[in-house]
Formats: C-alpha cells, structure tokens, sequence
C-alpha cells in the first residue's frame, strides 16, 4: 500500500466506530414526478443499517444511457428542515437556477441525501445526536461522511450512472463533505466546493470555532492532518474551490496555505491545471460568477 493510501485509511480511521461497508444499498422508490427537463426520484436508502435515508435523484428527461452523476451535498444553515430539498429549491445563499436544474440541463445525473437531523431525519437536535454517538464511540462527522460514501456505492450500482464520471458538490456544510468526501473515495473524479474550505488552524487563530456546529469536530484529527493535508488524498484528480473574500468561515491567511500547498502538490502530479482555488469579493454565498466558474468546469472535466 502506498503512502496515499495508508493517509487515506488513516484519515477514514479517525471518523470512530463506523458499520461495515459490505452490504449492498438497498433502495425504495417511494415517488416519481416530471418537473419540466427532468424527473425527480423520491428515494429511500438504507446507507447505515442504523436509520433510513430519504434522497432525491434527479435525472434528465431524455433518456441517454449512463450519465455523469454529481453528489450534491446540502449545508446546513442552522436550517434542519431544508436537507436534501436545498438540490430543488436552492437557498438564500445559492444562486440561481437550483441545482437540480443547472445539472440535468449540463446533461447530468445528481443525488441528495437527508444527513443525521435534517430533513426528514430531523427530531433530534444536533447535539443529541452528537452525544449518543459519542457515548457509543461514533464521530457525528464520521457518520455523516459514511452515509455519503454509501451513498456513491449506491449511485456506483445504478445502470443510469456512469461511474467513471462522478463528481460532489456542495456549498457550506455541503462543501466540506465534498472535499472530504473526494479525498476518501477515488471513484470521485471530480471536485467543487463552494465557501467551506476552512483551514483548522486558521480558524483557531481567528477564534472562529464557533461557526461550526458541533457536527464538524473530530477527535484528534488535528494531530494527524492539516486541511491541505486532506485535500492532498485528491490530488491529481480535478478540485475546484470557491471562496468569499469576506467570509468568516474562510479565513484569508488559511486559504493562502491551502492554495500555496495544493499548488505545490498538483505540479508535483503533473496537473497543475487540474486544481482552482477563485476568491471572489464577497461573504457565504455563491455569485452568478461562481456559478458560471463552477459549470465550466464541470463541462471541461466531467
């Protein structure tokens, strides 16, 4: 096993006691319906064998064969309620149309799943949920990482998906399960994050610990991994980042390390093209600007 791939276990290692990853993703199909370009799929999936994980996939109308198929991860907000629905609805800080538009009109197929206490696997607060698991050696974190890498077993598995080509995205919580995610599982190709790629240390130096929720904190991670140490597991694989000038989750000086690092690492790998940090001068939120960037480079690299 080669260094990437021992720091790739390790770093799965550190997300506590996690189920086995043997079984096969069962799914339910509890609705269909046609909006406009594209069919939504309510879904079902049994991703932990602890509680079921309601989920959307949406897919182009036409019927085309295997599709380049994205994981769009949802933020968090504060708001429980909105979950997997941020995929159709968008949010107050996307921009528009939502990306369950934007995707199927590119061609691609997209899933999004309720994480622990949002959506419809709400009625515990975080917190509760944090503690029990903590009593039973799980990571709050580590659970929610594990039901996305379940979830690309999931979307590995279906005829309609290609998955040569599959890809996460996300903004904010969203965003930092896209880069964890892609770091952990190379059947991801494709990377963007959107305002989350927080570097740890720069957020203890600017005492900015508590825009995170309790959900975001990994025992001991610190002593083993920096975030650019993280995103390395991705390199050589396409990685765009997009920040905001003025957010407080992104402080400036940390954002600096993590491009100055990646940089270094991508030309090692012969890709120097393949990784994109765009800084953009605003706070938490993605511009029509972002936006244009992000489709681009999907185009380009999907």
């Amino acid at each position: 096993m080669d260094k990437t791939n021992r720091r790739r276990r390790r770093l799965y290692g550190l997300l506590g006691d996690l189920p086995p990853r043997r079984r096969k993703v069962a799914a339910r199909k509890v609705g269909e319906e046609r909006r406009g370009a594209y069919v939504v799929e309510r879904l079902v999936l049994d991703l932990n064998g602890i509680e079921p994980v309601p989920a959307y996939f949406v897919r182009p109308v036409e019927d085309a064969g295997p599709r380049p198929t994205v994981l769009f991860s949802h933020s968090h907000g504060g708001n429980y309620e909105r979950g997997k629905n941020e995929l159709l609805r968008s949010c107050e800080y996307l921009s528009m149309p939502p990306y369950a538009e934007e995707l199927t009109g590119l061609g691609c197929n997209a899933l999004a799943i309720d994480h622990w206490a949002f959506g419809e696997r709400r009625g515990r607060t975080e917190g509760e949920i944090f503690k029990e698991m903590l009593w039973h050696g799980r990571v709050m974190w580590g659970m929610m990482v594990y039901d996305s890498l379940r979830a690309i077993d999931y979307l590995a598995a279906r005829p309609d998906v290609d998955a040569r080509r599959l890809a996460t995205l996300g903004i904010s919580m969203g965003s930092t399960m896209a880069w964890w995610a892609a770091a952990l599982d190379t059947r991801i190709k494709v990377c963007v994050d959107l305002c989350c790629l927080t570097d740890f240390h720069a957020l203890i130096e600017t005492r900015g610990l508590d825009g995170h929720g309790i959900y975001y904190y990994v025992p001991e991670l610190l002593k083993h991994f920096t975030t650019a140490e993280i995103n390395e597991l991705i390199v050589p694989r396409p990685h765009l980042a997009l920040a905001g000038n003025y957010d407080r989750l992104t402080p400036p000086a940390g954002l600096e390390r993590i491009d100055t690092a990646l940089r270094k690492a991508y030309r090692k790998a012969g890709a120097a093209d393949a990784w994109q940090l765009s800084r953009y001068d605003c706070g938490h939120m993605e511009t029509a600007a972002m936006r244009a960037e992000i489709v681009a480079f999907l185009k380009r690299w999907l």
